[in-house]
């Protein structure tokens, strides 16, 4: 039976699975989740991931959600994946494991998009409550989640470009801490991740899964517009080779999964007529942190 894959590429954990099967020749069906109309929400799809994100898959009988799970079985389950995605040796594997744990708390809260999703119920209320918080040391900053979609956004895209787009106002202080997180992580994928002289992380001459994870993540700045993309990246010269020698060992199946992402920042692009746009923002200093 042909492995399925549920998926909403504008989701940066979809991409990273989808690419994957596809430079690795899997053989298999994207289902598409649309996030927007809820579809995760769908008692059809909560039968495959009951906790109603994407993305997940189905293997036979065998059914998997998170995506770092998935990029580890598919690397050892199917025939003829090459081991520098997940290699055999268990100090390269731990080593993996290692950037894909930092990931989720330092890198995807930074500068992720749709971190999680606020299930709405009868009563109007939400799993979750209205609101959802997050920390950064000793700061704590309180974020209005919920928006007509349901989606929760992190602070960094949604008090920049996102925020306007959703008719969300932006909040000045939850962009300067998510943005400060954003750099730090940046910072550490260069002096920690990319130290030494290989082409991606951990020295390595080949990417690996983890690779393929934190590109994925980073191209959701690919929203922001070129000035704002600029001076979020362009300190970071590590980093932007990295990004790119991970295209090219992808390529064409990065570029293709990922032109829904370029077709969302032409619309973003252009506001509606009365909000503000990401750099006016700028000019007011709503996405500067003091780092």
């Amino acid at each position: 039976m042909k492995l399925k894959v549920y998926a909403d590429r504008m989701s940066q954990p979809c991409r990273a699975v989808l690419i994957f099967c596809k430079v690795n020749r899997i053989d298999f069906e994207e289902v598409r989740i649309d996030l927007v109309k809820r579809q995760q929400l769908s008692p059809e799809f909560i039968a495959v991931n009951p906790m109603g994100k994407v993305p997940a898959i189905v293997d036979g009988r065998f059914r998997l959600f998170e995506s770092h799970a998935i990029l580890i079985y598919l690397a050892c389950a199917f025939p003829g994946i090459a081991d520098h995605w997940y290699p055999n040796d268990l100090s390269k594997r731990g080593k993996i494991h290692s950037v894909l744990d930092w990931h989720h708390s330092n890198l995807r809260r930074g500068a992720g998009i749709i971190n999680c999703l606020l299930y709405k119920t009868t009563d109007g209320k939400t799993m979750n409550g209205s609101n959802s918080s997050y920390g950064i040391g000793k700061q704590k900053v309180l974020l209005r989640a919920s928006n007509k979609e349901g989606f929760y956004y992190s602070p960094f895209l949604l008090n920049t470009v996102m925020g306007p787009a959703l008719g969300i106002k932006s909040n000045p202080q939850a962009a300067a801490v998510a943005e400060k997180l954003l750099l730090s992580s940046l910072s550490k994928i260069e002096s920690v991740w990319l130290k030494g002289n290989g082409k991606f992380l951990l020295g390595s001459s080949q990417p690996s899964i983890a690779d393929l994870s934190l590109v994925c993540e980073i191209m959701q700045l690919e929203i922001l517009d070129e000035r704002e993309r600029s001076r979020i990246l362009g300190p970071y010269k590590k980093v932007q080779q990295w990004i790119e020698n991970t295209k090219n060992a992808t390529r064409p199946h990065f570029d293709e999964v990922h032109t829904i992402l370029f077709k969302a920042k032409a619309r973003l692009q252009k506001p509606p007529s009365g909000t503000t746009t990401i750099n006016e923002a700028s000019k007011k200093g709503a996405l500067h942190s003091k780092m």
